[in-house]
């Protein structure tokens, strides 16, 4: 049995991730402040739970002992958000990472796996994008991610901390909120179905994402626990039209739902592709296909609705 301590782990990937090690008989400590995670993504779930803020240094350097691995996913996550609360961005998405970090290097050997992101790379045309390309953050969101692989590979040059950068591409699955600031459209798009609802797409569809399924990105956490050090793409390395997408899930959930054009959103990213060999070397390889995810996600949240009608 090892400690694992896992920050944001009410969140949508991060409950995933825990989840997944106490499948693997593993001790688990969660510290979430519950600003976006729900206590209901842990529910039956055996962790030890800490409601605190990751900017609390004396209570993380407490929490954080004898502890294995640290798979942090604790931010401030809504891009709308960050451009409003420029300094609380830094306080949480920096300064909490430092404070993780610095906990870790008082616990020997103890690993740090980041959660980070694809909007590292901006709206750079390039495609797909690999980890050696320069990065172009546009937003503190993205600014803040990026610091926080600067201060990994840092911690792990100047104390040899062991630390991973995971940029993730556009992740979905079961437990993602879909009235969150930063919903994703699968989320939205699933419960519109569901309901027969229209489905709203902005600018022509055309745009592409590079979709990956939650179970994947936490099997890539569990690769990065063990080997790597450094930063990597999570992604399949494939794109899917967000009208493609649309057409999927109508088609899965059996639905009569239409398609609605709306006019481009500002700043919005044509296309978007990993390159994902360089994580791909170290031995992950993504088990779910776009269709096969859609129909676990699709379950989920038709069992959710469900729930909520005969209530």
């Amino acid at each position: 049995m090892k400690k694992y301590v896992v920050t944001g782990g009410a969140g949508f990937i991060g409950s995933h991730i825990a989840e997944h090690l106490l499948q693997m008989g593993h001790q688990v400590t969660v510290i979430d402040n519950l600003r976006t995670g729900f206590e209901k993504n842990l529910k039956g779930l055996n962790v030890r739970f800490f409601e605190e803020d990751i900017r609390n240094k004396k209570l993380i350097d407490k929490i954080i002992t004898n502890t294995d691995c640290i798979f942090h996913l604790a931010a401030l996550v809504s891009v709308p958000e960050s451009l409003l609360k420029i300094r609380e961005c830094i306080d949480i998405n920096t300064i909490g990472t430092l404070n993780i970090l610095e906990a870790a290097k008082n616990n020997s050997n103890c690993k740090v796996v980041l959660s980070t992101s694809a909007a590292n790379y901006g709206d750079n045309p390039i495609s797909p994008k690999v980890e050696t390309m320069s990065p172009e953050p546009m937003t503190p969101y993205d600014i803040t991610k990026l610091d926080g692989e600067y201060f990994l590979k840092m911690f792990l040059d100047q104390y040899n901390v062991p630390t991973a950068s995971l940029r993730y591409f556009n992740v979905f699955g079961p437990r993602q909120n879909p009235k969150s600031a930063y919903a994703a459209a699968v989320p939205i798009f699933i419960n519109n179905a569901l309901q027969n609802k229209p489905i709203t797409i902005y600018g022509d569809g055309l745009q592409t994402r590079d979709f990956i399924y939650v179970k994947d990105v936490v099997k890539a956490n569990m690769l990065a626990s063990k080997v790597g050090n450094g930063t990597y793409n999570v992604a399949l390395g494939h794109s899917t039209s967000v009208l493609e997408l649309a057409k999927k899930v109508i088609d899965l959930t059996n639905s009569t739902s239409e398609i609605q054009f709306l006019d481009n959103r500002p700043g919005d990213i044509k296309h978007s592709k990993a390159n994902p060999s360089k994580f791909n070397t170290l031995g992950f390889k993504p088990d779910y296909s776009i269709e096969e995810a859609l129909k676990e996600t699709i379950k989920f949240y038709d069992l959710e609705l469900s729930t909520k009608i005969n209530q």
